[in-house]
């Protein structure tokens, strides 16, 4: 009985939530990918040169 009333109240609450558009989702996905592109270029390109770093230290 506890769960059904869970679920009634998860199905009303899902009522309420403002979903964004078609527009708006794809805008925010291509930053998500664009922001973790550009990080893992920077990431790789930190740890090409401290590789480069220590071999010359060594």
């Amino acid at each position: 009985m506890r769960f059904f009333r869970f679920l009634v109240s998860v199905k009303d609450e899902m009522k309420q939530v403002s979903w964004p558009d078609a527009k708006q989702t794809r805008k925010d996905t291509t930053s998500v990918i664009a922001v973790a592109v550009s990080m893992a270029i920077f990431l790789g390109l930190v740890d090409y040169l401290i590789q480069i770093g220590l071999k010359l230290m060594v």
